[in-house]
């Protein structure tokens, strides 16, 4: 048994071999050590090997699902060897078999994933500054692949993706570039040659070539798609049917989000790495898992296609109408996640629930048609089409399957009665017996006349009739003796004995029966997997869209006017979620950028809402360039092509980036990429270094956004400076967040107003803090000497920002240079006292 087992363990080296033993999974040696620590199990020991105790661990095999999740959370990949041969006949060990190997980015099980998070497997290669990036989502069967240029592209990719499990190209060395995951997987380089890659692909699509895919001219996310193909048949072990087509994605097709922007906007996962106060969970008003998912991508790959945000726009204006939302919601909740379950089903891994919810989903489509069939939009008419109904799959799950069913098939009773004749006589049998021994004894007492005759059964002998010895000699000539007692005679009929090798058997061979129908069932639905995929495809747009709808009418949304110009309008623009968690009435705010006003340096204290301001600002882009409706009393959208933030503080130690390194990383990231067509939110620029060190590099970024790069930005800050940045470029302009002062209070009036704020009341601020009165005494007399003694600072010669002598490059000043070329010992005393007065005169 354990040379089966090394055997196995030699193919699997880098995962936890679950090695079934009747009711348990056992892991054994390092294994079992790493299963301890994970699982908190006991580790135990079992026989030797070369003297020494082999460790042991092992879980119940029924209740693997749970532990198979948190050793997959962990990053580690199990496999999974069930027995295969028949104990019965085996001589020697059992043989087993890996019949599946559970990896982070290959789970399909309900039980181990998350509900509305797509659950992604990776593969990234390169070829000089091309990246090839492939995706897969195996519980759906979502294959995409890209192409990217540089790391900047690579590492804004990933953060969109979130990976579960990364695959990447040893000979790339990439370890340096990607981030540290969890799920991180070193592939050899022949998993990723381009010639393999395209027969994998071609057999899998049943195809010639893949043109038809429009991916020919990317060959580097080729290679990376054959590499992830490969390991998913792999892992799998089986054919992968749902995974029929694989979609190209580019970066100009969408409004492009770098990783830091995802974060700073806390679009589905807030800065704390949670999911409450993000704006996921302000505007879901999905029913199925599956549009959950479908909207978290949408919301983090917004469109740039005009024609596609119009239609949906339209879509949900036509489901505002009328509270048509309403009527699809009830309907919607029943699909379930159809997606999910049809992957399932195309793996065979499809459980008695899974089919159970497949038949409520079909049974709804008929009504979610008849609610599609009022809306006057394009977009709600293809999606009927698409959804299709399919009332001889929604009979025949009707049928099959009883309601409520158990959670596995494996103990039976999920066929429904009446499916099939001989599934039902076989229960009959096993069911009824008791009932039929009983009409037996009373028939053979009548026909024998032997009051004392009974009926009965034991392991050993089976079936049989008793007669107590007094009476034996009263039985009948066809009865056959099968066992004497001390008093009695046991005997069996030829009867008695057809009904023996029935009803011993019947419980075994319907279970046997049910799970061939089981899979029998289950190859008629992978016949219609393709139109089923469709429909489900098709329900999870619908589902967004109608979840859109609902939470614009009960948030209060406009819809946005969406325009090829450049430009931004808003009237009465309000943040999604701010509004939402702040006891206080929120105070909306108008924003304008054009051609002649791209730039809006924003001042005002802190707390006073410049923050908001410029978040609510990119959420309301980022919604109208999705096809949703915006926070706003209305709003003008020009199509941008990047959204880009720099705000908040993180340090990044362990890569050795300081606080201020990462902010400058940032802020060139910005510098390099922005264009005309680019909203780009700048907070608090040069905080991280010396005052004036500081202004400079602020006011040099401010003014390169607006002149050079000309991208729509708007630009917070606590340096004053910069308010006079507008009389320099005509671009520019100055706006405020207003505050008022109420006995040394700060009162924050959260409302926007032209030109630069008069004050920041930074002592105020740390006052409502809590900083100690005497600290804060303290300050308001330093800071009276500052205001009211402070030197004049030193200014460049154009006026344009301060200087600050650089500590690493300093240069001598001219009264050290004048000094340097002064000789004492040959100067009279009157050239000498000529001299000290050229010096204190500063002319030099």
């Amino acid at each position: 048994m354990m040379q089966q087992y090394f055997r196995i363990k030699a193919e699997h080296p880098n995962e936890l071999v679950f090695y079934r033993m009747g009711d348990f999974y056992e892991l054994f040696y390092d294994d079992a050590k790493r299963a301890s620590e994970l699982l908190d199990i006991s580790l135990t020991a079992r026989g030797h090997s070369g003297g020494q105790p082999i460790p042991m661990a092992g879980i119940p095999y029924h209740s693997a699902d749970g532990y198979v999740a948190k050793i997959v959370r962990a990053g580690q990949s199990v496999a999974i060897a069930e027995q295969i041969g028949d104990p019965a006949t085996s001589k020697g060990p059992v043989e087993r078999k890996v019949v599946r190997v559970v990896t982070p980015g290959t789970l399909t099980d309900e039980a181990l994933l998350e509900e509305k998070r797509d659950n992604l497997l990776v593969a990234v290669t390169c070829e000089e500054e091309r990246f090839g990036i492939a995706s897969l989502d195996i519980s759906a069967g979502r294959f995409v692949v890209c192409q990217t240029q540089g790391e900047e592209g690579l590492l804004a990719e990933l953060a969109r993706l979130r990976p579960a499990e990364l695959l990447y190209n040893e000979d790339d060395a990439l370890e340096a570039v990607l981030p540290p995951l969890p799920g991180l997987r070193r592939q050899p380089p022949w998993h990723f040659e381009l010639d393999t890659a395209l027969r994998l692909l071609n057999q899998q699509f049943q195809t010639r070539d893949l043109s038809g895919f429009g991916c020919d001219h990317l060959p580097v996310a080729l290679r990376a798609a054959g590499c992830l193909l490969q390991y998913a048949k792999e892992t799998q072990r089986t054919d992968l049917p749902h995974i029929r087509a694989i979609q190209v994605e580019t970066r100009e097709d969408s409004v492009v989000l770098d990783a830091a922007t995802r974060r700073n906007l806390e679009l589905d996962q807030n800065l704390m790495g949670g999911a409450e106060n993000t704006l996921v969970s302000v505007i879901d008003a999905t029913t199925t898992p599956m549009g959950g998912r479908l909207l978290r991508r949408w919301l983090n790959r917004p469109l740039r296609d005009l024609a596609t945000i119009s239609q949906r726009q339209f879509c949900i204006e036509c489901l505002i109408e009328n509270y048509h939302y309403e009527t699809l919601t009830p309907e919607l909740k029943q699909i379930g996640d159809m997606e999910r379950i049809l992957a399932r089903v195309a793996l065979r891994s499809a459980r008695p629930r899974d089919l159970e919810r497949l038949k409520r989903a079909l049974a709804a489509l008929p009504a979610i048609q008849q609610a599609l069939a009022p809306l006057d939009s394009p977009l709600a008419a293809q999606l009927a089409a698409r959804i299709s109904e399919f009332p001889d799959l929604q009979t025949l799950l009707a049928r099959a399957i009883i309601d409520s069913p158990p959670v596995v098939i494996r103990d039976g009773g999920v066929i429904a009665s009446g499916y099939d004749s001989e599934l039902d006589e076989l229960r009959a049998l096993s069911e009824n017996a008791g009932d039929y021994l009983v009409d037996l004894e009373r028939r053979e007492r009548e026909r024998t006349g032997i009051p004392s005759l009974k009926v009965g059964f034991n392991r050993v002998h089976g079936y049989y009739i008793e007669i107590s010895r007094a009476q034996s000699s009263g039985a009948p000539t066809e009865y056959i003796r099968r066992q004497t007692l001390k008093n009695a005679e046991r005997f069996i009929t030829p009867e008695l004995k057809e009904f023996e090798d029935k009803a011993l058997s019947a419980k075994s061979r319907a279970l046997a029966r049910e799970k061939a129908l089981y899979e029998a069932l289950l190859e008629t639905l992978a016949a219609t997997l393709a139109p089923l995929q469709e429909c489900s495809a098709a329900l999870a747009e619908l589902d967004v869209l109608n979840g859109l709808a609902c939470s614009a009418d009960e948030l209060n949304y406009c819809a946005p006017q969406v325009v090829e110009e450049p430009g931004l309008f808003i009237e009465g623009g309000r943040h999604p979620v701010v509004e939402q968690v702040s006891e206080d009435p929120f105070v909306a705010n108008d924003l304008i950028l054009d051609n002649q006003r791209r730039m809006l340096i924003i001042t005002g204290p802190n707390m006073g809402g410049k923050s908001t301001y410029m978040r609510q600002t990119a959420l309301i882009v980022l919604l109208a360039h999705i096809g949703g409706y915006v926070p706003a009393q209305s709003a003008r959208i020009g199509l941008v092509d990047r959204i880009f933030t720099r705000m908040g503080s993180s340090d990044d130690l362990a890569g050795g980036r300081s606080t201020f390194m990462v902010e400058m990383t940032e802020t060139a990231n910005i510098l390099h990429n922005a264009t005309e067509r680019s909203l780009v939110l700048m907070d608090e620029v040069g905080r991280g270094t010396s005052t004036f060190d500081g202004l400079s590099l602020a006011w040099s970024c401010a003014r390169y956004l607006a002149a050079e790069g000309r991208a729509f930005t708007l630009f917070a800050t606590h340096y004053f400076e910069l308010t006079a940045l507008p009389e320099e470029v005509e671009s520019v302009a100055n706006v405020h967040l207003t505050a008022t002062e109420h006995k040394d209070h700060i009162i924050f009036l959260h409302s926007v107003h032209e030109g630069p704020a008069s004050q920041s009341y930074g002592l105020q601020v740390a006052q409502l803090a809590g900083v100690p009165g005497n600290v804060i005494a303290e300050a308001r007399e330093k800071l009276s000497q500052l205001e009211g003694a402070a030197p004049p600072r030193p200014v460049a010669t154009d006026g344009t920002a301060p200087l600050q002598g650089d500590m690493f490059n300093q240069q001598p000043s001219p009264l050290e240079r004048a000094l340097d070329e002064l000789d004492p010992d040959n100067l009279t005393p009157r050239q000498a006292l000529e001299a000290l007065y050229r010096l204190k005169a500063g002319t030099f």
